[in-house]
């Protein structure tokens, strides 16, 4: 590499994002031949793979009982939990086949997606993803707690919205209305920019990637009090109203 060149932003990797928003999403609509299903909490993820639990009397848990495999389609969508203009923040389709684990006739019903394909989907991209990669990969370790923290930090600290937004450049804030907090993972915050006619998203870095939530005030902290250059990274602008 160039010394000419700069040092490449660390990021999560499309698989690991994936993990992420099936970790973090409350719900995923599961359709195979003949049936479709919409999942309230009845989904995890363990080693690498994706598990749903069926309830046992639903006719597609009988039915894959029966087959023993069946071609299914999974959809999930990451919502911002904040209320902003345009709440979609990414998709995830993943297609595959669904097989059956052991489980008692009368209790509820683990299948195992063995994906085919996975894909994200951004207002910006709709990225590929390789199963390997994705079996291979992990959460971030924010997911699971990242719409709580930005609730928190959205409902009862405006104060350090205001001094967030510091350090976004002065250009950028130019006409904005309102700043919210749209994303966060081990490596830094999103904040969303609103403007009247349209939104722009800027990325702040913590100084180092964070390994648990219960490190999130000190990154804050440290950005804040200027022991780290919070580089901005241009997210890209949304017209307003648009769904991602």
């Amino acid at each position: 590499m160039s010394g000419n060149q700069p040092a490449p932003v660390p990021a999560a990797t499309p698989a690991e994002r994936l993990h992420s928003l099936l970790v973090a999403a409350g719900s995923l609509s599961l359709r195979t031949p003949g049936h479709r299903a919409e999942l309230i909490g009845r989904h995890r993820l363990a080693s690498g793979r994706l598990i749903v639990e069926l309830p046992p009397a639903s006719c597609l848990a009988q039915h894959l009982r029966q087959s023993g495999e069946l071609a299914a389609l999974v959809e999930a969508t990451d919502l911002a939990p904040v209320p902003i203009r345009d709440r979609i923040r990414a998709r995830a389709t993943l297609t595959g086949w669904l097989t059956v684990a052991e489980a008692p006739a009368d209790a509820e019903l683990p299948a195992v997606l063995e994906p085919a394909t996975a894909e994200l989907v951004t207002a910006d991209t709709t990225i590929p993803i390789d199963p390997a990669e994705f079996a291979a990969a992990r959460p971030d370790p924010l997911a699971d707690s990242e719409a709580d923290l930005l609730c928190h930090l959205n409902d009862h600290h405006p104060e350090t919205l205001a001094r967030l937004s510091r350090l976004v450049p002065p250009r950028r804030l130019h006409g904005v209305r309102q700043v919210r907090p749209l994303a966060l993972d081990r490596f830094g915050i999103v904040l969303r920019l609103e403007h009247p006619g349209h939104d722009s998203d800027v990325r702040l870095r913590f100084p180092v990637p964070l390994r648990s939530a219960d490190q999130l005030v000190e990154a804050i902290e440290a950005m804040l009090h200027g022991s780290h250059a919070a580089a901005a990274s241009d997210d890209g602008d949304r017209p307003g109203g648009r769904a991602g």
